[in-house]
């Protein structure tokens, strides 16, 4: 007997049913009329049944009291815990004598020839007039407090990084295990994991650091891991044919295969270990992100900006030194050359301290609170309410929470929660495959389970306006920048300062424009996720074959014609990651608006903080990861490969 393949199947099927989307929907609309009136009659309300509800308070209450009862006396802390701590605290001291002890013009000096060794005249200089400009603001000695404690915890996120990247880039059983714990280090909101950090080491440096390694390690291990899996084949097999043995494949072929990928993990690693700056400061961090925190406390948004920028000033010039590095473009020098200016760097430092010069001159500082205050002042009184036809930014914030934040909730928060599975399975399955799908629901379902329904979906409703807007917004000026290199080239410094900028920095102004609510905090997180979403916009659009749109204008098509069916179709992977990477820098910022009248999950996780309640911090912390992984799944389409197994 004949046996009948599934393409000789799907071509008896009628034309519309011939589209693997559509028969998905028809399949999900069988099981919905199937399984949607069962869920009614079992569930009228709606509401997730407390019967599936799991309390964790108990546990998690007796797990914070004991070890606030045994951290001074249990072994475990005083010969494990202890000794990390005491290594930090010694790491951090160490490098920050050193910086002073240079004084202010050895680092400057230092810095600019690290710069021009790795990247040139124009790096160097601009290097120095960058760690100059910290002086001149006043914040010399805070810079270099942030910059002791972020030298300590980069060393060791790329160390925690690279061992794991390694583990998992040699062994496919470790990538697979490792996956998960990398995806909830870096979705799950520092201040959920504040609370454990600071109730094992204490309010410090020592849980400053730590907390900073547990955000900033994931990236340096996952492009660890990229990089040796990457290496070219034939080089491997080359080695191998050569006897070599397995370490030495490693430490010969592999590791100098896979540079450009380490030395992006390091860029990535400093990136993200500066921006927890603030949010370290939280716990005793100290340095910069103490003064940007005061002036959030006191919404003093000149002493905030003051203290802001050297943290912009420190990301942009370490990113700009790292990338050159992984670029390999720095020029050729002569090691006479070399040698003489580092020798006159060393040399100026040694001048300044005997001369006594270490500090930086109090005669020296600019203070930019007072103007930036007045302007702040002026954009308050003028443009917060009663500006004549188009009202004020309070009536905006006002009408957006009314005819848009309240709608989706109220939607998301009266539909039945076994609809909400259904519909995220739905999404999930018609862009990726079954198991995007159960993956999904399930992290949905946990929501549920943890208690945490109605708060959560209050979170996604803010995610789900912040992320429109951010699209719309980010996908108009990436086309811009990508068909005028004018606008590149105004967008690019503009964009630098957003993408580093702390949150806390932008945040202070947003909320004296919108005032407290929700509104301010989704007009928080489109600030944050903006810039990434219009750079991966405008590469995509950039990197569209020239022969496709030469083909189109040869054609006679114009301008918005090539746009629309040349490059938006063949950017649709970078789209897609734009998508991707704006859904996640909103959620990102979910915690940072709890402090602005937010509410919800973000609002749960700042509480828990601030009170030492480690069920309600975690709860809250876990959910928005479940939210954060039921996205993740829903904004990026499964590869084609996998979807021939759906």
């Amino acid at each position: 007997m004949a046996t009948v393949t599934a393409p000789a199947l799907r071509a008896t099927l009628p034309g519309v049913l011939k589209h693997r989307a559509v028969r998905k929907l028809l399949l999900l609309a069988l099981v919905a009329a199937i399984l949607a009136p069962l869920a009614h009659a079992r569930w009228h309300s709606g509401t997730w049944p407390a019967a599936l509800t799991v309390d964790l308070t108990d546990p998690l209450t007796h797990v914070s009291d004991w070890i606030i009862d045994n951290r001074d006396s249990h072994p475990l802390f005083l010969y494990f815990f202890g000794h990390i701590s005491n290594g930090v605290v010694l790491s951090v001291r160490g490098v920050y004598l050193f910086l002073l002890a240079a004084g202010w013009a050895g680092v400057t000096a230092l810095a600019a020839f690290v710069a021009w060794r790795t990247a040139g005249v124009r790096l160097a200089l601009g290097t120095a007039a960058a760690f100059l400009t910290c002086g001149l603001l006043g914040m010399w000695v805070p810079t270099m407090q942030t910059l002791a404690l972020m030298v300590v915890a980069v060393l060791a996120s790329v160390a925690v990084g690279a061992v794991l990247g390694l583990a998992a880039g040699l062994s496919d059983r470790m990538d697979r295990a490792l996956r998960p714990v990398l995806d909830t280090m870096q979705v799950l909101p520092a201040f959920a994991y504040l609370l454990p950090v600071v109730l094992v080491f204490g309010i410090g440096v020592p849980a400053a650091v730590l907390a900073t390694v547990v955000y900033a390690a994931p990236p340096m291990a996952r492009l660890t891991s990229l990089g040796l899996r990457g290496a070219d084949k034939e080089v491997l097999e080359a080695v191998e044919s050569l006897g070599a043995t397995a370490r030495q494949r490693l430490l010969t072929a592999r590791i100098p295969l896979a540079r450009r990928e380490l030395l992006l993990g390091l860029n990535q690693t400093i990136m993200m270990a500066l921006s927890m700056a603030v949010i370290a400061s939280v716990i005793g961090g100290g340095g910069l992100g103490d003064r940007v925190y005061q002036a959030l406390a006191s919404v003093d948004v000149g002493a905030a900006l003051a203290a802001g920028i050297p943290i912009v000033l420190l990301a942009v010039v370490l990113d700009r030194v790292t990338a050159a590095a992984g670029r390999g473009t720095g020029p050729a020098h002569g090691r006479p050359t070399t040698y003489a200016l580092l020798a006159a760097a060393v040399a100026l430092a040694v001048a300044v301290r005997l001369a006594g010069r270490l500090d930086w001159p109090d005669a020296w500082t600019v203070a930019v609170a007072g103007p930036v205050n007045r302007v702040v002042d002026w954009m308050t009184d003028h443009l917060y309410s009663g500006v004549p036809v188009i009202g004020g930014t309070a009536d905006w914030a006002g009408r957006f929470t009314t005819w848009v934040l309240d709608p989706v909730r109220d939607g998301l928060q009266g539909l039945p929660w076994w609809s909400v599975l259904l519909l995220v399975a739905a999404l999930a399955w018609l862009i990726g495959t079954w198991r995007t799908a159960l993956t999904a629901v399930l992290a949905m379902a946990a929501i549920g389970v943890l208690g945490v329904w109605e708060p959560s979906m209050d979170t996604l409703s803010q995610v789900l306006a912040a992320v429109a807007v951010t699209l719309v917004l980010g996908f108009a000026t990436g086309v811009a920048a990508a068909r005028d290199d004018r606008v590149e080239r105004l967008l690019r410094p503009v964009l630098d300062v957003f993408q580093t900028m702390p949150q806390f920095v932008y945040l202070i102004p947003v909320v004296a424009l919108f005032g407290v609510g929700r509104a301010p905090a989704v007009a928080a997180a489109v600030v944050y996720a903006l810039p990434a979403v219009v750079r991966i916009t405008t590469q995509g659009l950039r990197q569209v074959d020239p022969a496709a749109l030469e083909s189109a204008r040869s054609l006679g098509a114009t301008g918005g014609q090539q746009l629309r069916q040349v490059q938006l179709p063949l950017a649709r992977p970078a789209l897609l990651l734009a998508l991707n990477q704006g859904v996640v820098l909103v959620l990102a910022v979910v915690i940072i608006g709890g402090l602005v009248g937010g509410g919800a999950l973000g609002y749960d996780a700042v509480f828990g903080l601030a009170q030492g309640d480690l069920a309600t911090g975690l709860v809250a912390g876990a959910a928005i990861v479940c939210l954060g992984l039921m996205l993740d799944r829903v904004t990026q389409p499964a590869d084609r490969r996998a979807k021939k197994g759906a």
